[in-house]
């Protein structure tokens, strides 16, 4: 029997609507809510053959709710120069609305949060700028997530100094957003305020909202955020390096969590990269097998391996 599919639309004004793919077993329990990176969207974790995390966690009974966030995949208006909104409304509005509307249809079943990327660093800032949240989100899986980059290597050099940091800037003034799709280098594309606005964390120490200054490392130092597992992935030079991903687990504040290494030298069966973390085969009977033991609870079952 296939997982059951369909799409929710969760409006955030009067001209922008969130796109949920809901996939799930007739029985599905808790839900977890899943959010993507940066030049990308809700694909990351489904494909229309059933295969990926959404349709793995569907199959061990939870009831997933894939976000694409404001202008990606199916949420509408698609970005392009007209577009105006940054990483400020996804923190403060499009995530906090996704999790509203799951609560609504699921009434006080546990609600799980999962991530890609750069979707951990709005998750974690969204949990932050609303600590009501914190108390209704059970747990966190994070694949890949860092908020800055420090690792200094030539992929970094390449992929975030001189592209991210550099040449983007310079084309999203030029188109008026960061046309990534035609360019080939992601699934979707990125407004011109969320490219600078992400650009700058990056770049910087400073966990800082750059619209109304709100301070996301002051506050986490005052917060005590759901149990968090950080994956990283072995053969991730500086999309989302070990070191990084550890420093975004330190600098989140004291919460119970696990930064755990998914390569070979650590006992799994790939050195995953970026984006195999979560889309190459040996991850159904890899790893995904921790994600069931997190939130389930048993935080013993992983380990903090580097």
């Amino acid at each position: 029997m296939k997982n059951l599919e369909n799409d929710l639309f969760v409006a955030v004004t009067a001209h922008d609507r969130l796109r949920l793919r809901r996939i799930r077993r007739p029985d599905a329990g808790e839900a977890v809510l899943l959010v993507h990176g940066a030049m990308a969207n809700g694909r990351i974790f489904y494909s229309n053959s059933g295969k990926g995390l959404a349709h793995y966690l569907a199959l061990n009974g939870y009831d997933v709710f894939v976000l694409d966030l404001r202008g990606r995949g199916g949420s509408t208006p698609a970005i392009d120069k007209r577009a105006r909104h940054g990483q400020t409304e996804s923190i403060r509005d499009d995530i906090p609305a996704a999790h509203r509307a799951i609560r609504a249809l699921k009434g006080s079943a546990p609600i799980h949060w999962m991530a890609h990327s750069w979707g951990g660093v709005l998750m974690h800032s969204a949990l932050l700028r609303d600590p009501d949240l914190i108390s209704d989100v059970t747990s966190c899986v994070y694949f890949a997530s860092k908020r800055s980059v420090r690792v200094k290597n030539w992929q970094r050099c390449l992929k975030v100094d001189l592209f991210w940091n550099g040449a983007a800037h310079l084309i999203s003034r030029t188109v008026g957003y960061l046309p990534t799709r035609a360019m080939g280098l992601g699934p979707d594309n990125e407004s011109r305020l969320s490219h600078a606005q992400s650009s700058r964390w990056v770049r910087h120490s400073h966990w800082v909202d750059p619209v109304d200054g709100f301070d996301y490392g002051a506050a986490a130092k005052h917060a005590t955020l759901p149990p968090t597992l950080y994956f990283a992935a072995y053969h991730d030079p500086c999309l989302g390096h070990r070191d990084d991903v550890r420093r975004f687990r330190d600098e989140s504040g004291p919460h119970y969590s696990r930064v755990h290494l998914l390569g070979r030298s650590t006992g799994h069966r790939q050195d995953y990269d970026h984006a195999s973390l979560l889309t190459h085969p040996d991850t159904i009977e890899d790893h995904f097998p921790l994600v069931l033991r997190w939130l389930a609870g048993d935080f013993a079952a992983v380990s903090e391996n580097i």
